[in-house]
């Protein structure tokens, strides 16, 4: 599943719902999807955007294309009261703000896959999906999830991301190119070029390819992490100030990475094996995410999809003047 960067979408009033909506089109246009599906999109997208303007306070919504299969994705995000009587909600006719009461019912209906987190005093967060019909759902929906959306007052992300499964095994790869821009951006497209070309080689292999690869550009922070259900493994090696922690229900694990930089000087390309068993959950992040965060602060959280995860650390741990990448990836054997 090809994921592309964010592009965000700020509403704060209603007159942005009109924007918000003729982006997400054209972009479920470029996706691949037809008309059909695109009104879908629009219809989804407009409910969103409209239960920010009027009830979320600093509401954004990230759209991000996926080329395969075509689809779109929605993330409606706030730091706003929160939703109660989120059931009471889910149901058409329910109102507090005078309208028909048709918005997260629709949202819910007209996607194909449809999921919310809300805390009282926390914000909300809506995850929403529209793929074209005939493709159905994607066989890893659900088990991995993430965003790379680039700081304010630039058009591209100088972080990135990509995954690759193979014989069982997931391979995930996440770079910082330093600064950020256009050429920071052209470090992190070398960076994932290399890995798809080699995602089924050995961790470190991994990274002393993009290393090499990469003196022609600025350089980038560069983190390769293997899940192996078969062997309950998770295989880490990473170069330069990439985060990455597993949460196993018991404890938190720190991934270990050396210091350095891709491309420039790395003395030390090390693999790094932690526990991997079912129910586990992967984050791995640039440094545009804040360090100081717990999961255990949003209840419930751990149990929603791994995109919805990494849209809530995004919404209250994302600095702002840095690219920020948040990937999130789910055990799901038992």
């Amino acid at each position: 599943m090809e994921i592309g960067e964010a592009k965000v979408v700020d509403v704060t009033e209603v007159t942005q719902v009109g924007e918000a909506r003729r982006e997400a089109m054209s972009m479920a246009r470029e996706a691949g999807l037809d008309e059909n599906d695109c009104g879908r999109v629009g219809i989804v997208v407009t409910e969103a955007a409209t239960n920010l303007a009027k009830h979320a306070r600093h509401g954004r919504l990230l759209l991000q294309e996926i080329a395969e299969p075509s689809a779109l994705v929605a993330l409606a995000i706030d730091g706003g009261p929160g939703v109660e009587h989120l059931g009471s909600r889910m149901s058409d006719g329910y109102s507090t703000a005078g309208t028909p009461g048709t918005g997260l019912g629709a949202m819910a209906r007209q996607a194909n896959f449809f999921d919310i987190h809300s805390l009282p005093g926390k914000g909300t967060s809506v995850f929403m999906a529209v793929w074209a019909r005939q493709a159905g759902r994607p066989t890893s929906w659900g088990s991995f999830g993430g965003l790379s959306v680039p700081c304010r007052g630039e058009t591209v992300s100088g972080d990135g991301w990509a995954v690759r499964d193979s014989k069982g095994r997931r391979t995930l790869l996440v770079t910082d190119g330093l600064g950020h821009g256009l050429l920071a951006h052209e470090a992190s497209v070398a960076a994932r070029t290399i890995f798809l070309q080699h995602a089924e080689a050995p961790t470190t292999e991994i990274v002393e390819r993009i290393h090499a690869g990469l003196r022609h550009t600025r350089g980038a922070a560069v983190a390769v992490c293997r899940l192996d259900p078969h062997e309950s493994l998770a295989r880490f090696c990473g170069v330069g100030n990439i985060s990455g922690r597993i949460f196993d229900g018991e404890r938190t694990w720190g991934l270990v990475s050396h210091h350095g930089t891709a491309g420039s000087e790395a003395r030390k390309i090390q693999e790094f094996s932690y526990a991997w068993k079912p129910g586990s959950i992967l984050v791995l992040s640039s440094d545009g995410l804040a360090t100081r965060w717990d999961l255990a602060e949003y209840p419930g959280l751990l149990q929603h999809d791994p995109m919805l995860i990494a849209s809530v650390l995004f919404r209250d741990h994302a600095r702002e003047r840095d690219d920020v990448t948040v990937v999130v990836a789910r055990h799901e054997g038992s």
